[in-house]
């Protein structure tokens, strides 16, 4: 799986957020204005590009940029450590989309993270594990988190429903205070708005064995990027800051779309967060 964000999609984005003329970005990074044109649209490093004046230009960390740019990936996640959670990536007309279940392995209760575009692949597997689907957890009420919704609530019609979304039913809506037993595990959860007005991000704990936590943090944080955030970036990057960088290093971040990653690897590799 390939980064969401590419180098030009994380330049575009603050550089629109920051309202950085492209004249400007390019007089930053040392580049005519076409080559850093082509930069953003292609995605692909200009030769030359001075890393460190842009980034400063843009809001970003110009040293982790350069790293991007070279390649830079989070480290192979090994989801033996989590023996019952799934990724279900699913596709759309132009891009992917993840949803996550979890469950417990003993009473074989499941919770959902999203659904994604297609319903088909999380049915096949809740029907493989013999599992019963009580929760579905929506991180924000983007169409792509959401597609599968009305599928799984015909299926499931029991299973409860958790939004931040102002306009979801009382009985859906989340509290700062919630926390939900899935058999012995417990799930919590932060606002994280930015990228979203109702953005949640959902903190799964007390796996077996020590396991680390498990953040479920929809589009508020990618691999190497986070959700745009237009004009709402400062109060995205600070809610970041607060609710997903507090957690414990070894937090296994699940994002809206993307490689898994890390709060260790993201504090130290993301160039949004200098």
């Amino acid at each position: 799986m390939t980064l969401e964000d590419s180098i030009g999609d994380i330049l575009r984005k603050a550089r629109n957020s920051n309202g950085v003329a492209p004249e400007a970005a390019a007089a930053a990074a040392g580049l005519s204005v076409d080559a850093y044109a082509a930069m953003e649209s292609s995605g692909k490093p200009a030769s030359g590009t001075r890393f460190g004046p842009l980034g400063t230009a843009l809001g970003l960390d110009g040293s982790r940029l350069e790293r991007l740019a070279a390649g830079w990936m989070p480290a192979p996640v090994d989801l033996g450590i989590w023996r019952e959670l799934r990724v279900i990536t699913t596709a759309g007309p132009d891009f992917t989309v993840n949803a996550y279940l979890v469950w417990d392995e003993v009473t074989r209760e499941a919770a959902l993270f999203d659904t994604g575009f297609d319903a088909a692949p999380i049915l096949a597997l809740v029907d493989a594990e013999n599992l019963q689907l009580k929760h579905i957890f929506i991180t924000h009420s983007h169409h792509d988190h959401v597609e599968a919704l009305p599928a799984l609530r015909q299926r499931f019609p029991k299973a409860r429903i958790h939004s931040g979304s102002k306009n979801a039913p009382v009985e859906h809506r989340i509290r700062s205070n919630d926390f939900i037993m899935l058999g012995s595990l417990r799930i919590t959860n932060r606002e994280t708005p930015g990228h979203a007005e109702d953005g949640v991000t959902y903190v799964v704990g007390t796996w077996p064995e020590d396991g680390p936590h498990v953040a479920v943090v929809g589009d508020a944080l990618f691999a190497g990027s986070m959700g745009g955030a237009g004009n709402q970036l400062e109060l995205a990057r600070t809610k970041v800051r607060e609710q997903i960088f507090s957690l414990p290093s070894a937090t296994l971040i699940c994002p809206g779309h993307g490689p898994l990653t890390t709060v260790e690897q993201e504090k130290a590799n993301n160039p949004w967060f200098p």
